[in-house]
């Protein structure tokens, strides 16, 4: 356990829950990055997605819509004498690239949180560097439930990993179940073929899954790996068809699943494809195409676009230039980075004012009790790190687009 300042804790806790909107209301549009008013302190947020290749419709999105929050932030002056400002960086979806990454933003003295990663697998690469500088990471992604309760969490024993990382998404230990319990009770389905891509992220969601739908009566007909990056998936849809499964569901993101339910329907196969948050995007419409139609996937929350709350956040980003729309993540992102604005602002409060020379460690403690009116809804973490807005939505491609099918949580 690390030494923590008893002054910073004392004034933290005397602050109480932390309550500020954060849905982008403040900003006008296209706001500026710089403060109108002269800033003592210059701090950084840095963000690690993918910017390129296959996965950057999302990593863009999720750049994009911290940088709205940063614009908001010092357009409104949201936290008196400080400016804060965007720091960017490409994992590529690559661990290593991650890790990389995590050092140089460690090494930033002026970076004080950091928003990302999008993939479960890149998090794991980077969890114990900022960890071990007490810089605060909060993903917006993230779903795999061993990042925040430990390997061992499916059997009860729960155990916080990291202090420094929290994640505004919830997680597949509710997103797998939630999709069982709708392949078998709405879709009545029974027979399942279960294929992930041999990383964190997808054999994860395929276990939890796995374990609902069998628990619900379910039979499952097979289970296949593939290569995530592989173009030919034949020896994957052969095994499907001889297994006489009604329905696959897939474990991984929407570059390895458009081609594998764009296979399967040209070889003569007739079942939906249901995935997860990593295939519920536009692109894996437009990569699978007129074989799309039918499938499914579920994500995390409600569509943003339905709520209320996210009505300035999207208009904002609408008519803030951004070329790339803001995807599955964008208004999680916006949440994410605002904790760290909102953990920031306690800090100074609690400082006269002013964050102390190294903020990190404070930035870390106050992190535990943001809790504020966000774009995706109420935000605030539990005592893992873990999102406590548990909402999620199952989606359908139909006539082309993703339509919403059902939004809910997952009762066991």
């Amino acid at each position: 356990m690390r030494n923590r300042s008893l002054l910073m804790l004392t004034a933290i806790a005397a602050a109480g829950t932390l309550t500020l909107s954060a849905c982008g209301s403040r900003a006008a549009s296209g706001a500026s990055g710089s403060s109108s008013a002269s800033s003592a302190t210059t701090v950084t947020i840095g963000v690690d997605a993918p910017l390129t290749g296959p996965l950057s419709a999302l990593g863009l999105g999720i750049r994009n819509s911290v940088d709205l929050a940063i614009k908001t932030a010092n357009k409104t002056n949201e936290v008196p004498g400080i400016t804060f400002k965007i720091e960017a960086t490409d994992d590529k979806a690559s661990p290593q690239q991650g890790q990389q990454n995590a050092t140089t933003l460690v090494a930033d003295s002026n970076v004080v949180g950091v928003v990302g990663p999008l993939n479960s697998g890149v998090a794991v690469s980077m969890q114990k560097i900022f960890d071990e500088a007490n810089l605060v990471e909060v993903s917006p992604a993230n779903t795999n439930p061993s990042l925040t309760q430990g390997p061992s969490w499916g059997t009860g024993t729960k155990v916080r990993q990291f202090k420094s990382y929290f994640r505004t998404a919830t997680t597949d230990a509710i997103q797998g179940p939630f999709a069982a319990q709708f392949v078998y009770t709405t879709l009545a389905k029974k027979k399942v073929f279960l294929v992930d891509n041999k990383l964190t992220y997808g054999v994860g969601l395929v276990a939890t899954f796995k374990d609902e739908f069998t628990k619900l009566g379910g039979t499952v007909a097979g289970q296949d790996h593939v290569t995530s990056g592989a173009s030919d998936y034949s020896s994957t849809v052969t095994a499907i068809k001889a297994s006489g499964a009604d329905v696959v569901y897939f474990g991984g993101e929407y570059p390895d699943g458009a081609p594998l339910a764009k296979q399967l329907k040209a070889a003569g196969y007739n079942g939906p494809v249901v995935g997860g948050d990593g295939m519920k995007d536009d692109t894996f419409i437009k990569l699978a195409g007129t074989a799309s139609e039918g499938d499914y996937a579920t994500s995390v929350g409600a569509p943003v676009e339905s709520l209320d709350s996210a009505k300035t956040y999207i208009a904002n980003y609408k008519a803030g230039g951004y070329t790339d729309p803001y995807a599955a993540y964008g208004g999680y992102s916006y949440d994410s980075a605002w904790s760290i604005i909102e953990a920031v602002k306690a800090v100074a409060a609690a400082n006269n004012g002013k964050l102390p020379a190294n903020p990190r460690q404070a930035i870390e403690t106050a992190m535990a009790q943001v809790s504020f009116s966000g774009v995706t809804g109420q935000v605030s973490f539990d005592q893992y790190g873990d999102a406590t807005n548990k909402q999620l939505t199952v989606y359908g491609v139909k006539s082309g687009q993703w339509a919403t099918i059902k939004t809910g949580t997952f009762s066991g």
